[in-house]
């Protein structure tokens, strides 16, 4: 909606200034905002006999203004300035009186007074000094947005307050959001107080503030301002996330305390110092992690990434100085950029030598033009392909490197470029999973938005836009802090040193990795349950699902669908020894089969028991059935240029032998097996149990009839309806906020939502689906005895 007031700016700007040399005329729209603002700017340089004015309020600007002195009530040399005072405080939102009065007034005295007590300034009559009119003619808020933090704002008035006057500092945003102008602030405020010159407090993590910081150890005991920087820079890196539901949080403070004391040790173990490293106090590595986004470049670090081949001397000095991980590219740019791809034989090499490696995959990625959904659906089948190539198991987490300053403004871009990536993926049979490596927002971002399993951190590029002003992010598995060659006898490369972070992704220690049997699956959860019933809380069967569900059915949103996971258990089992299997193979069909899927699927199912009315559907069918088929309803609308019928596209590709889908054979078993286990284990059974009974013996022998049996009263219709519910209900927001997401990740934003779609044509694609449950149970029917006969043989020879 336009404002009245903003709009008289917009045409007194323009009407008074429109022949000036190099002004750029403002829209006359009545909306506030930067165009304006620089209207307004260079009709004020105009006024200080600047020419050509330019959209900028630079130093030139201010030293003009401060020749001009302040102004107070009264002031009327240049009636034109006044105007442009009242004028700005309108834009921002202030009342600037009456615009045909020559004098700056009491009433435009008022506002400036009111803004500066909202910026944490003194009121002092409203006097605008060279530095407030600056403030006048910006975009900054100085009351809190949507989002920001009291505690922040009142960090960001206390900043302002104590160093506005100082030579290299400026009035900064009071609108409780952490960004990179108030981090530069909180940088020259330590340089200041540490007793470098203002005119070299540049807000630069250099030589001498680093020096500066060494000599400021904060702990039990200290106070003052090196303890209210400390824990300012505390409240602006907080949350320290452990969990999704365990955000950490501190305070502003002069003094240390218990509350500072125990954030800091949370936050060191977050940011993955080392044992020794821990030390519970605000010393040097502390601050330079709270401050610049590489932290101590010289800390310890297991981690590393490198374009250059790993031979066998180069993988035993890296042994030797320490790594144990390291990250290789999959693939050669497609134009330039050199040669960095992995070598034949290189991964062997490298865990000849007991290091693991974690797989990049990067096709120049330097611009935000090569960001965009066809591009990284493109990348995610090639990266597969590439994966697959060189024996990468299932369950690897590939990284997609966005490796430029991508801006707050570049982020839908990116996030589009990512949901092609997961759709790439998904398109080839979900074999791995997508990372992202970027800056602390790029990897925020596309981790919010379309649910990376872990983030790499650019953390070295500390001079990006998206490393200033943001945290860690919480699913941060690596965080490269330095770049430095490595001399090994007469033979050097290039090395990046990562940080890396402790029971996040342990990268992979070999390759070609056979599916386990389902013997080796039951002897895994049998320890899984030992362990559960030692950790003497909460339900065994429900601990061992949430083991399974760690890795990638443990984020916020899954938490919502049905329930977080027991995080101690978690750290309680790896502590003992144990581990994920990431495939078997089913003794029934021969088919490989993903015990996380089926295992969440069963916490679903579980957790969320189905609804009496099995027409209609819940969050536990969302974690099996009902899930799976929201995702590959997007992959129909992605393809319906060659497949107008979603029922055509049913019977041919979903939960087929050979085709590769978002909804395989392997999909529909493990739904169905989960559901099937769920069931057991709900009326009492032992996960364990119900596990033998069910590849053991002969569970899985009628598992498509048992499911339809007791999830659809094995009925088409019914199967049909729960389909179409689940698929237009909108009466549950989570649900139906995370099918669009489901749907969009495969289709892009531009399809039709499944909600949206004409009836009809809905009605088709739940047939398909409802069918192709019927076809597996006759099939069941007809080939009971050959099964049997199959698990038998596949028990006797030991590849069950």
């Amino acid at each position: 909606m336009a404002d009245e007031k903003v709009l008289a700016a917009q045409k007194w700007v323009n009407a008074t200034y429109g022949n000036v040399a190099g002004y750029a005329a403002c829209p006359e729209d009545g909306k506030t905002g930067w165009v304006t603002m620089y209207s307004l700017t260079m009709g004020l340089q105009h006024e200080l006999g600047i020419s050509p004015v330019v959209a900028n309020f630079g130093s030139g600007t201010l030293s003009a203004l401060s020749t001009l002195g302040n102004i107070g009530i009264g002031w009327q040399t240049n009636k034109n300035i006044v105007k442009i005072i009242r004028h700005g405080l309108f834009c921002k939102g202030y009342w600037g009186g009456d615009t045909s009065v020559v004098a700056f007034d009491s009433d435009a005295a008022s506002s400036v007074d009111q803004m500066k007590e909202n910026m944490g300034l003194a009121r002092d009559g409203g006097v605008v000094q060279p530095k407030v009119f600056k403030a006048i003619l910006n975009m900054d808020a100085y009351v809190v947005l949507a989002g920001g933090d009291d505690k922040v704002r009142s960090i960001q008035q206390w900043l302002n307050g104590r160093y506005w006057t100082r030579s290299t500092c400026t009035i900064g945003p009071t609108d409780g959001h952490y960004s990179r102008d108030v981090q530069q602030a909180l940088m020259k405020a330590i340089q200041i107080e540490s007793g470098i010159p203002e005119d070299q407090a540049t807000g630069n993590f250099g030589p001498g503030t680093q020096t500066a910081l060494k000599a400021h150890t904060v702990g039990p005991g200290s106070s003052g301002i090196f303890m209210q920087l400390f824990s300012a820079a505390c409240v602006f890196n907080e949350p320290v996330t452990t969990a999704p539901a365990d955000d950490q949080r501190t305070h502003f403070t002069d003094t240390w305390d218990s509350d500072i004391e125990g954030w800091v040790a949370n936050f060191q173990k977050f940011s993955a110092f080392s044992t020794t490293e821990q030390t519970g106090v605000g010393d040097y590595q502390t601050w330079a992690q709270l401050l610049v986004s590489m932290g101590d470049p010289d800390r310890s670090a297991t981690g590393s990434d490198t374009a250059y081949t790993i031979t066998p001397s180069r993988a035993q000095r890296m042994y030797a100085d320490g790594y144990r991980y390291v990250g290789r590219y999959l693939n050669e740019a497609s134009a330039g950029g050199g040669s960095k791809m992995l070598e034949e034989g290189e991964l062997n090499d490298i865990f000849a030598a007991d290091i693991r490696v974690f797989p990049i995959f990067q096709d120049n990625g330097r611009s935000l033009s090569e960001y965009y959904r066809d591009n990284g659906y493109k990348h995610g089948r090639l990266a597969h392909d590439q994966a697959v190539h060189f024996g990468f198991n299932r369950g690897t987490v590939i990284y997609f490197a966005v490796d430029y300053d991508a801006t707050v403004e570049d982020m839908p871009k990116i996030v589009e470029y990512f949901g092609g990536v997961v759709a790439g993926l998904a398109s080839k049979g979900k074999r791995y999973l997508h990372g992202v490596y970027g800056s602390r927002n790029v990897c925020a971002q596309v981790t919010q938005e379309t649910y990376a399993a872990y983030s790499f951190v650019s953390g070295m590029s500390w001079g990006f836009s998206g490393n200033l002003g943001f945290p860690l992010p919480a699913n941060w598995s690596f965080n490269q802090i330095k770049e430095y060659q490595i001399t090994n006898g007469s033979d050097t490369f290039a090395l990046d040193r990562d940080v890396h972070r402790p029971k996040s992704d342990e990268g992979q220690k070999d390759i070609n990795r056979a599916a386990s049997s389902a013997a080796d699956l039951l002897a895994n959860i049998d320890q899984l349950y030992s362990l559960a019933e030692s950790y003497g809380k909460g339900d065994a069967n429900r601990l061992v699902t949430d083991y399974y569900r760690k890795k990638r059915y443990a984020d916020v949103q899954w938490s919502m669908l049905i329930a977080d996971v027991d995080r101690e258990f978690i750290d309680y089992a790896d502590s003992r020894g144990a581990e994920l299997i990431s495939d078997f193979t089913d003794p029934f069909t021969g088919q490989t089969l993903n015990p996380d899927h089926l295992l969440a699927t069963a916490a679903g199912h579980m957790i969320v028991p189905p609804l009496s009315d099995k027409s209609k559907a819940n969050a536990g069918d969302v974690a099996g059935w009902a899930g799976d088929l929201m995702t590959f309803y997007g992959e129909w609308r992605r393809d319906s240029d060659s497949y107008a019928s979603g029922y055509t596209y049913c019977t041919e590709r979903l939960g087929k032998i050979g085709v590769t889908s978002t909804f395989s054979l392997g999909d529909l078993l493990e739904d169905a097996d989960g559901f099937l286990l769920a069931e057991k284990m709900r009326s009492g059974t032992p996960i364990t149990t119900a596990l033998r009974e069910h590849y053991e013996q002969t569970g899985g022998v009628t598992r498509f009839r048992d499911y339809r049996a007791k999830r659809f009263n094995a009925s088409q219709a019914i199967s049909e309806d729960a389909a179409y519910y689940i698929l237009t209900s909108i009466d549950v927001p989570l649900i139906n906020l995370g099918r669009i997401a489901l749907e969009q990740q495969q289709g892009g934003l531009a399809m039709v939502l499944s909600h949206l779609l004409p009836e009809d044509m809905l009605r088709e694609y739940c047939r398909g689906f409802a069918e192709t449950l019927t076809a597996r149970a006759e099939l069941e029917a007809g080939s009971q005895a050959k099964m049997l006969s199959n698990h038998v043989r596949l028990f006797a020879d030991g590849t069950a």
